[in-house]
């Protein structure tokens, strides 16, 4: 199987450099007073456990600098998708756009923590959104056999609804997301895992497991059980390595299925 070269994995990580670099650039221009846009509806919650740095350009910066490890996964992806090395029968364009998903996660979480603003919980919540639309079309497709040219059309579809939904109805995202998630998990392994010839199940039970044991560390975080606020370790932080993690199995679940 095709695996990441040296080359491939520096490439990855100084892109993932710039990006951050970028977003610093940016958040400069908009900041550092974050008090004056609309605030994220955590903030009523504390918004996880790391205790938020007023005034600072990064609000919370355990939290919105681990946020990178989805950059460095969708990057890692993209690079993969465009080797000359790709054998597989996910096509690469749409391996390219997993990639994309994965980086517009990791912004849009560290836009969150980083400002702690409406307008960055939407970011936020938006790439989520994103990668479970395309879990889900991906299972959807390959159950019903539907053409690549629909399948990207019942994306974008999917994809507009959802960031509706989010602009309607805020106070949802969470739920919704799970939703999406939990139907695109239950579509994958009763109806297209059968349809992918050669996929590698392990890879993606091995996601949900780090996903689940993600979920634990989210919830003891966002509780207080497990709580040091002024901790440069934080268990949110946590949850967004292990997510990028899982995120990485994902792809590699999707990558390993052959043309029948």
């Amino acid at each position: 199987m095709q695996s990441i070269s040296f080359r491939q994995a520096l490439i990855a990580t100084l892109l993932t450099i710039m990006a951050g670099g970028a977003s610093l650039a940016v958040l400069a221009l908009l900041g550092p007073d974050w008090q004056a846009y609309p605030q994220a509806t955590c903030t009523a919650t504390h918004c996880f456990c790391e205790m938020p740095r007023i005034g600072a350009l990064i609000v919370q910066p355990a939290n919105s600098w681990s946020s990178m490890g989805f950059v460095l996964i969708g990057c890692l992806i993209i690079l993969l998708a465009r080797d000359r090395g790709w054998r597989s029968a996910m096509p690469p364009v749409a391996a390219q756009v997993f990639g994309i998903t994965a980086i517009f996660v990791g912004l849009g979480s560290l836009l969150l923590h980083a400002t702690l603003t409406l307008w960055g919980q939407f970011f936020d919540v938006m790439g989520m959104y994103l990668v479970g639309a395309f879990m889900l079309v991906s299972a959807l497709a390959r159950w019903r056999r539907i053409p690549d040219r629909l399948a990207i059309i019942l994306y974008l579809l999917l994809c507009a609804a959802l960031i509706g939904v989010l602009i309607a109805m805020p106070d949802v995202r969470r739920w919704l997301f799970a939703v999406v998630l939990l139907v695109a998990i239950i579509v994958e392994l009763g109806f297209a895992r059968s349809l992918r010839p050669g996929a590698m199940l392990r890879y993606y039970l091995l996601g949900m497991l780090v996903q689940a044991i993600a979920f634990g560390i989210w919830i003891l975080d966002q509780s207080g059980t497990v709580c040091s606020p002024r901790s440069l370790f934080q268990g949110h932080a946590v949850w967004h390595l292990l997510g990028a993690v899982a995120l990485g199995m994902s792809f590699l679940y999707y990558r390993s299925e052959r043309s029948a």
